[in-house]
């Protein structure tokens, strides 16, 4: 007499998942043989590489700070704002940031912020950011100046002199405080605080800022925390279907609980950054949702069978039917492992398959 067949259902097989594809078995392989059986779908067991996936959404967005944040942009001059520029523009290192009573501020590469006047005599590593952009910019030679030194000399001056001549401004070889702000790179404008025509006083926020460099940011939750590492491989599913890839860039250290009123500690999650292995084709976007689905893990040489070849058993457990020699039907207890999600295919660590075995799937 054949035994029952309890097909597995999508809820099943996403139980196993949770718990990590591992079931218990509680008995050898069962057979049955049928000499006459009508002609069945069947597919191959394989050997090969399977991966598990964390899919989550996302926000494609444009990286600053290791935390996802923009750059704060603060002002450090009295009077009134005569230029700003607008969200999306792109400022580089040596050219015009804003402008207040119509006097350039800089925006200057460097990751000490301006906190003081420089001038000859004064040394510290924002006098070897200033000295570094103006070799950079070509203000200086590198033979005859050293970008690296630490220290405000005559080459300094003189260089400062060129920098301010191109600008229109007084010729002093000095900078003074709130002549130019210092970031770590070139930015593109991500929101403008300031008004134009509005006072500007020292220690207002003017703008926030960031790279032009396109990642995808997704909030983990703290279990998928493990799984998730530096490195790992994601496909990134953009507006309109267009995918990309990309790997894991970085983790955030710190749980974040979401603004609300009806929010707790368990709503917790772990930032994720992801880079664009070809941003360019990500471009014209900004804060837009993505699905991406990181590979966690995977298994180099696994023996598997499609999802859909896996039934219940009526007495607890999962089973395959193998197609034997002479069209002879077997149903084959098996332990589960990987599910790949993506290929749609399940690990068999235990049980009497093969590589190249046949096993029954249903119709298409």
């Amino acid at each position: 007499m054949r035994k029952r067949l309890v097909p597995v259902g999508v809820g099943v097989l996403a139980v196993v998942a949770a718990t990590g594809g591992v079931v218990a078995m509680s008995g050898a392989r069962q057979a049955t043989a049928v000499a006459q059986e009508p002609p069945v779908n069947t597919a191959r067991v394989e050997r090969g590489r399977l991966s598990d996936m964390v899919s989550q959404y996302g926000t494609l967005t444009y990286r600053a700070l290791s935390d996802g944040s923009p750059y704060a942009v603060f002002n450090q001059v009295h009077g009134i704002y005569t230029e700003l520029p607008n969200s999306g523009d792109r400022i580089a290192c040596g050219d015009v940031l804003y402008r207040v009573n119509d006097h350039p501020v800089l925006l200057l590469c460097g990751s000490t912020p301006a906190y003081r006047s420089l001038s000859k005599g004064n040394s510290g590593p924002d006098v070897a950011e200033l000295n570094a952009n103006l070799v950079h910019l070509g203000y200086a030679i590198r033979a005859h100046h050293n970008p690296s030194s630490d220290r405000f000399s005559a080459a300094t001056a003189s260089a400062l002199e060129k920098l301010q001549s191109r600008l229109g401004e007084d010729q002093t070889g000095s900078l003074d405080l709130g002549q130019a702000v210092f970031l770590p790179e070139s930015v593109r404008i991500a929101t403008v605080t300031a008004e134009l025509g509005g006072s500007a006083r020292p220690g207002a926020q003017v703008m926030y800022a960031t790279s032009d460099t396109l990642e995808v940011q997704v909030a983990l939750d703290p279990s998928q925390q493990g799984e998730v590492k530096t490195g790992d491989r994601a496909q990134i599913t953009l507006p309109g279907n267009k995918s990309v890839t990309g790997k894991v860039d970085r983790l955030g250290r710190i749980a974040q609980i979401p603004a609300g009123q009806n929010t707790n500690a368990g709503d917790a999650t772990i930032p994720a950054y992801i880079s664009l292995d070809n941003p360019e084709k990500a471009r014209g976007l900004d804060r837009a949702p993505v699905q991406v689905e990181i590979t966690t893990k995977g298994v180099e040489s696994a023996l598997s069978v499609p999802v859909t070849a896996i039934v219940g058993k009526s007495g607890g457990g999962f089973a395959v039917e193998v197609v034997r020699t002479g069209g002879r039907r077997e149903l084959v207890a098996v332990k589960l492992g990987l599910f790949d999600t993506a290929g749609g295919r399940v690990q068999v660590v235990q049980g009497d398959l093969r590589q190249g075995d046949q096993v029954v799937v249903p119709s298409s």
